[in-house]
């Protein structure tokens, strides 16, 4: 499989006043086109930034990020604001749904936002919503919805606009554990049946088994792959 996703020595360093903190330090790491990767480790360790940076949302300090063979480390705010809209969907613990809008609004949201025509977008919205198992909800409002009910629109919304590229950080974290799998379960059926690549960043150890491969972080280093501990050598010095 080809790599949809690749980083060269991607450091990511905050400063504030004084304080210099290395949130990433020189991360090489390849995904290929249709895994589903999760990315765990201690809270404080790089998780959210390396999915931040690996999506453009934020910049990497030096390095490179490459996705589908574009160097997003290169494009300019409103080129990469394009890039994502159109290759990329994100799924967050707290769903992120506009409260006034209806399900079926806000999973066509994305497609409306990008010129898509109004009928057309409504009925892919409706497609997905039917995918997810929300057929019966596209006219309910978030608050009419359980948390579950709201990640699977969540889902939706993120799947509407055929993305490369799912990016989900911490989905399963605000649901109850019966919740949290009948969700982490619906991501690996569409992973399945999409061809799409997801790309998690989780807590949980039961979602990690579900996914094709596991990247751990500490510190700001990738410091393992699937049980494989790799020769870092930035790793070496810190802890030497």
């Amino acid at each position: 499989m080809a790599n949809i996703i690749k980083t060269e020595n991607v450091c990511k360093t905050y400063v504030t006043g004084d304080i210099r903190v290395e949130a990433l330090k020189d991360v090489n790491l390849s995904i290929d086109s249709g895994e589903m990767v999760a990315v765990m480790g201690p809270s404080g360790c790089g998780k959210t930034t390396l999915l931040n940076c690996l999506s453009g949302i934020d910049e990497v300090t030096s390095g490179k990020v490459l996705v589908e063979g574009k160097e997003i480390t290169a494009m300019d705010d409103d080129a990469k604001t394009i890039f994502r809209a159109k290759r990329m969907g994100f799924v967050f613990q707290f769903f992120n749904l506009l409260p006034v809008l209806t399900a079926e609004e806000n999973v066509e949201l994305p497609l409306l936002l990008t010129d898509y025509n109004t009928k057309e977008a409504r009925k892919k919205s409706q497609e997905l919503l039917s995918a997810v198992g929300l057929k019966d909800r596209l006219i309910m409002r978030p608050a009419s919805l359980s948390g579950g009910e709201r990640q699977r629109v969540t889902i939706a919304r993120a799947l509407v606009n055929d993305p490369a590229i799912i990016w989900a950080d911490e989905p399963t974290g605000n649901l109850d554990k019966k919740t949290a799998d009948e969700v982490i379960s619906l991501m690996r059926k569409l992973n399945k049946e999409h061809d799409e690549t997801f790309v998690i960043v989780t807590h949980d150890p039961e979602v990690g088994a579900v996914c094709d491969r596991i990247v751990h972080m500490r510190d700001g280093l990738i410091v393992e792959e699937n049980g494989n501990i790799q020769k870092v050598t930035q790793e070496i010095r810190r802890l030497g």
